[in-house]
């Protein structure tokens, strides 16, 4: 048989086979369907119509594979050397803190690569069939190739079709192909490489009717379907690591190697000497375990997943730890068009009618808003020819609105829902207008002839018909007595205007019609990105009761245009200019018509380099490699693209070194954000497949709350540096210490232990509240750091670099001058280690919030002291711990230490003050703001 290859299926372009071709290649009847037996040879060869969820990774590979990360290759490497030389206590602490932080990473990314079984439970459901002859429903799961599906308004399509049978179908393919409004199916072939949004004969899996009913030949099932290619699409995108990963990959391989490099270095400098062998070995080791800065991952950990926290206050659910910081290096927004940046609600936005045009006020189908004459409310009672027009749109409509949790919604098309909530502006009620006026018959819409007509009654209206503020009913609702029935059409201008030959004035007398004058409003409103509908009237006898199209063919009186889009949402308008003001790119990547997005795009203040410059898809399409780069670099709008091509645009601008956070919330946005440095999906009207495929979700849909997370993301990132700016210098004085006592053969001023000490409990009491620090005001004012730039820029590792000296004079000083004063060995070293600690309080001062407050207040400025509560707990914390460090017997025994009196307690504060000045030197060079 013709359809036993699965090759076919998949590759055919059915959108411009006939349908004789289609019935004929897949052997099957339009007037009964397939046969049993047919189904169950077709059922065994291709299987069932779903999507093959990725086998997933084990929980015990998933979480061994927390491990595979350079920056905990030192963690691991430090416990086995404590362990080598039979340090137990210090080698399972360290392992301890290596295993925390596996359980930390496992725990954040334990949803991780279920995309695909979110795509496969987003096109189950039933289907209406032929088979035997037999109108009958099964599972969507049983539809085979060439199986004949009915559908009809409401239904989900259970599999792609090529439609061969249609009656007003429109159907809602917003998830697949970004297009928001639905779109009128017919069953006549069309191009080979027209692009699948214009795929007018087909019907893809995973879609709504929102209209009209039909008939389709099953074509592809399962992977095979454009929805199954999505699927494909996201197993294939590219597992990238983010920059923050990349980076600390990178700074702890080369940190790893200078250590080991120098202990080596060590190790030989001291066999020269003549030292044993077994000396030297200890000695690198120490020196190993010094230069090892063990609490830095977890201070890492921690700190990214306070950012979690701190962003899931300001409405964004981090999925994936990294993705925290990875928002705030982000370079390029990509942002879809609908639902992400719009309403998803068409809004009817302006009206024209008897020379005049009105604005209307309010977004999406709720009831509130105005219309406007001049920028003043408009009055109905000398505005016949808008009352006209709009009870045209309330009554040639088949649509209408819900409320359902406090969010209106339309039942329908989505155009006809924005008519009804124009009218509704005005007070009019659709259910009452229409007992009122009662439908007698209907022409629904059909491409074919681009208009839908429906005839009412005559019947003069009740007073309270509509906005109850009118004190008289206007002349045009009074001329609709019961000696005439009143024919209301709505449709495509082309259409409406080549059989009307009257129009109706301001003032709602009938004269000639001014067809020069309206095709300029119409082009007005196009050149807003409005999609516009002319609106005409008939009066008949009332004896009439049917129509048919003859009856619309002439004599119609022209009534206005309405002119709707689906509006931005103000706030992401806002967010739109912060995230520009703040130096990142922000893109538009939409399925939507090029003229409508542009529109959307100039009101929301897009823009690069002043131009908003669009391309569309048949245009990246043809592009190379190269070309397509340029593009992506110079357009700032990317209209009627298709899921690939988005792929493809984050893939180019990626190859440009940019850091891409890429929005959405269909099914065709999920390869994209999968792709993406970050992918961020929508939480309520995104789609299930968005949210798997995304490192972020946002839980109010609003774009705005990107402007937020960037902020927070940037915040982390300098709180990071911050951190390693803290801690490092500790692990660069100690090793100095340790590596020049060993090269001049002298005693060790710190002891491995206490070492141990300083990196974990000290570091870590007094990193973490860097963690908490606020944001600066400063930060969304700069632009993007580069994403080249690596973790330690030139200034950062000068600034180690000097604290990392000062901190070696302060070690090597005070022990030098307390042993050689008292010749007591575990005073001087404790004494060396309280200086080193008073020193790092004075230093975090420095780099904190708190320093600041602290500056300020001595000035007379007032500071909010909440801001670095987190910074006090810390050194609060820090004293506490260190005072139970000397003067604890417990302590004394095992770290060697030994109790300090006051004045020896202040002589150590003392010798940490010059570090004020020191800090002081490097904020000039390297700021950390």
């Amino acid at each position: 048989m013709r359809v036993e290859s699965k090759e076919i299926i998949q590759s055919s372009q059915w959108h411009q086979l006939s349908t004789n071709e289609i019935t004929h290649h897949l052997e099957t009847n339009l007037e009964t369907g397939l046969s049993e037996s047919v189904v169950a040879k077709r059922q065994s060869h291709f299987g069932a119509n779903e999507l093959k969820a990725k086998p997933g990774t084990s929980p015990i590979v998933k979480f061994l594979q927390q491990f595979n990360q350079p920056l905990l290759y030192i963690l691991l490497i430090a416990g086995a050397i404590k362990a080598i030389i039979e340090q137990w206590v210090n080698a399972w602490v360290i392992w301890g803190v290596t295993l925390i932080n596996a359980i930390i990473g496992f725990i954040q990314e334990s949803k991780a690569e279920s995309a695909i079984a979110a795509l496969a439970s987003s096109v189950r459901t039933n289907a209406t069939i032929l088979r035997n002859g037999k109108k009958i429903q099964v599972p969507s799961t049983e539809l085979v190739p060439g199986d004949i599906v009915l559908l009809a308004s409401g239904d989900k399509v259970p599999a792609d079709l090529r439609l061969v049978q249609t009656r007003n179908l429109q159907i809602n393919e917003s998830a697949l192909t970004g297009e928001s409004i639905a779109v009128e199916k017919n069953s006549q072939p069309v191009n080979a490489d027209i692009p699948l949004a214009e795929r007018t004969n087909m019907a893809y899996a995973g879609t709504f009717v929102t209209f009209g009913t039909g008939s389709g030949i099953v074509v592809a099932i399962g992977e095979a379907t454009e929805t199954g290619r999505l699927s494909q699409l996201i197993e294939q995108g590219t597992s990238l690591k983010t920059p923050l990963t990349r980076k600390f990959d990178k700074f702890s391989r080369t940190l790893l190697y200078i250590i080991l490099g120098i202990a080596t270095l060590t190790f030989a400098v001291g066999l020269g000497y003549g030292n044993s062998w077994a000396e030297m070995f200890e000695a690198a080791v120490a020196f190993a375990v010094s230069a090892i800065p063990e609490g830095l991952p977890a201070v890492v950990t921690v700190t990214l997943a306070i950012g979690v926290s701190r962003m899931a206050r300001r409405h964004a659910i981090v999925r994936k730890l990294p993705a925290v910081e990875t928002l705030g290096g982000a370079t390029v927004i990509c942002s879809d068009k609908t639902g992400t940046l719009t309403e998803n609600q068409m809004t009817v936005q302006g009206i024209y009618g008897g020379g005049q045009y009105y604005t209307v006020t309010g977004v999406g189908y709720a009831p509130p808003g105005e219309i406007l004459l001049h920028e003043k409310q408009v009055d109905l009672n000398t505005s016949p020819v808008l009352v006209e027009c709009l009870i045209a749109g309330l009554l040639c409509n088949d649509a209408r609105l819900e409320e359902k949790d406090e969010q209106w919604q339309v039942i329908g098309d989505p155009t006809e829902g924005a008519l009804i909530a124009a009218a509704n502006k005005i007070g009019f009620n659709k259910s009452n207008l229409e007992r009122e006026i009662p439908r007698l018959d209907v022409i629904p819409f059909e491409s074919e002839f681009q208009y839908m007509a429906t005839l009412h009654q005559g019947k003069k209206l009740s007073p309270n018909t509509h906005h109850s503020e009118l004190s008289t009913q206007n002349s045009a609702l009074s001329t609709q007595d019961s000696s005439l029935s009143t024919i209301y059409i709505k449709g495509s201008v082309e259409a409406i205007l080549k059989f009307c030959r009257q129009m109706l004035d301001a003032e709602g007398e009938i004269v000639p019609i001014q067809a020069n004058t309206i095709h300029s409003s119409v082009n007005a409103m196009a050149q807003q990105g409005l999609r516009v509908l002319a609106f005409a009237k008939k009066n008949v006898p009332t004896t009439k009761n049917s129509l048919d199209h003859g009856d619309i063919q002439n004599d119609l009186i022209f009534l206005g245009l309405q002119g709707m889009i689906d509006p931005p949402r103000s706030e992401a308008i806002i967010a739109v200019q912060a995230c520009q003001e703040a130096g990142i790119q922000v893109k538009m990547i939409t399925g939507d018509h090029a003229v409508t997005a542009q529109a959307i795009a100039k009101r929301m203040g897009f823009n690069k380099n002043g131009e908003v410059m669009a391309f569309t898809g048949q245009q990246l399409a043809q592009m190379d490699n190269q070309q397509l780069k340029t593009a992506v670099e110079d357009g700032v709008v990317f209209a009627r693209v298709a899921p690939e091509q988005k792929l493809r645009i984050v893939e180019a601008l990626q190859s440009k070194g940019e850091i891409v956070a890429m929005t959405g919330d269909g099914v065709n946005d999920a390869p994209a954000l999968k792709q993406a440095d970050i992918g961020i999906a929508m939480g309520g009207a995104g789609t299930e497949v968005a949210k798997e495929a995304s490192d972020m979700i946002l839980t109010d849909d609003n774009f705005a709350s990107i402007q937020a997370a960037v902020e927070e993301g940037r915040t982390v990132y300098r709180n990071l540096l911050k951190a390693i700016a803290f801690i490092l210098p500790v692990n660069g004085g100690e090793s100095m210490t340790i590596l020049i006592s060993v090269l001049f053969a002298r005693v060790l001023p710190i002891l491995s232990l206490q070492v141990l000490w300083l990196n974990m409990v000290n570091s870590i009491a007094m990193t973490v509240p860097l963690a908490f620090e606020p944001s600066s005001k400063r930060v969304m004012q700069q632009p993007p750091r580069n994403p080249r730039q690596p973790l330690l820029s030139g200034n950062l590792i000068k600034r180690i670099g000097v604290i990392s000296v000062f901190n070696w004079i302060l070690i090597f000083g005070m022990f030098e001058w307390i042993r050689q004063t008292t010749a007591n060995i575990d005073l001087a070293r404790t004494m060396a280690i309280q200086a080193l600690v008073a020193g790092r309080v004075f230093y975090l001062l420095s780099i904190s919030k708190l320093g600041a407050i602290i500056i300020d207040t001595i000035r007379g400025v007032k500071h909010n002291i909440s801001d670095a509560s987190a910074i006090i707990v810390g050194i609060v914390a820090t004293i506490v711990l260190q005072i139970i460090f000397s003067q604890w017997s417990l302590m004394n025994n095992l770290f060697s230490t030994a109790p300090l009196n006051l004045s020896q307690w202040l002589i150590c504060v003392v010798a940490g003050l010059p570090m004020i000045l020191v800090a002081a030197l490097v904020n000039r060079f390297d700021p950390l703001d």
